[in-house]
């Protein structure tokens, strides 16, 4: 039985207690904020765009702590899941793997490349575990999209288009400042950057578009990987001006069909000529448990989770930063 401590109790730590409660190998048994009320166990006031996580959480048998560290320094702590602000991953990470823990850190990685070689580094010399919460990788449509790719079931893949929009978020204050998030498109389409490397790997260069007005609620770009021998890929999304709602979708063409999804109309989808449309049966359940699920057993037996190594979402933090920099540029970045 892993014994896990939660840091920061916001709309990811609140939806990750949700799922950790699902995870049959694994025991909360600590959590910290510096918010009292969120000690106390109300989540009542936290936001988020996904519907996820709990108004009322009962921390009666965890220890409560109103700092990282002093979590940290608890000896009936194995892992650590640190839900905090982007600009407090790469520093919290790296306490916490000195202190002996295995660590989940949400995703972005870090804000840039070296911050994320020294987590690797330190992970690698305290011999815990390091995963990044890439939790597209363990999503039920998008799984079974890579299943259905590797079985050909679409013939070659020719083209990819990832999209992921949102408003801008109302509820979090300091991912409005590019220093401590990233920036609206870096932090969210991360997800889309990963998933492409997850498939295809890392592209020869990334060419992007966009706009960013900050006074307008919009961070938007659409980039194009280039892959020498692979299929055109297109991530494209962002910050929508207004109360707009989020959405997540990709259409995978191939020679011989298409693989499509999108949140809010359908699942998983594939057409084929001359046949109906077929929505797929997903029965997998829900991708945040089943992240956390993989990160709890890569604990139990020591050994990384194949399928979300940390170098890899190194490599998605430096893809998504080659987008964000094309966008200003108007270049193609080579990341």
């Amino acid at each position: 039985m892993i014994r896990i401590g939660v840091v920061g109790l916001g709309f990811m730590g609140s939806t990750h207690l949700q799922a950790w409660s699902q995870v049959s190998n694994a025991q909360l048994v600590a959590v910290a904020s510096g918010d009292p009320r969120k000690l106390e166990g109300d989540l009542s006031q936290v936001g988020g765009n996904l519907g996820t996580g709990a108004a009322k959480v009962d921390f009666t048998n965890c220890a409560r702590y109103s700092n990282p560290e002093s979590l940290f320094a608890d000896p009936s702590v194995d892992a650590v899941d640190l839900c905090v602000p982007t600009h407090l991953h790469a520093p919290l990470a790296i306490q916490a793997l000195q202190a002996g823990k295995h660590v989940l850190v949400e995703k972005p990685m870090a804000l840039n490349p070296a911050h994320a070689e020294q987590m690797l580094r330190e992970s690698e010399k305290a011999g815990r575990i390091l995963m990044v919460a890439q939790v597209l990788r363990f999503w039920p449509d998008y799984v079974r999209a890579r299943s259905e790719l590797a079985e050909g079931s679409i013939g070659s893949l020719q083209m990819a288009v990832f999209r992921r929009k949102c408003g801008a978020p109302t509820w979090n204050p300091w991912i409005h400042d590019a220093k401590q998030s990233g920036g609206g498109a870096f932090d969210l389409l991360i997800h889309d950057f990963d998933f492409c490397i997850h498939l295809f790997g890392m592209p020869a260069e990334v060419r992007a578009t966009g706009s960013e007005q900050k006074e307008h609620g919009i961070d938007i770009l659409e980039a194009e990987l280039t892959y020498s021998d692979g299929p055109i890929v297109v991530v494209s999304g962002g910050w929508q001006p207004g109360d707009y709602p989020f959405s997540m979708e990709f259409t995978l063409t191939g020679s011989e069909g298409t693989l499509d999804y999108h949140s809010g109309l359908r699942r998983l989808s594939r057409y084929l000529p001359g046949k109906p449309a077929e929505e797929f049966e997903l029965t997998e359940g829900d991708g945040f448990r089943a992240e956390l699920q993989a990160f709890a057993d890569a604990c139990e037996r020591d050994t990384p989770d194949p399928l979300c190594p940390p170098s890899e979402s190194a490599q998605a933090l430096q893809l998504a930063l080659a987008a964000v920099e094309s966008r200003r540029s108007g270049r193609p970045i080579s990341p």
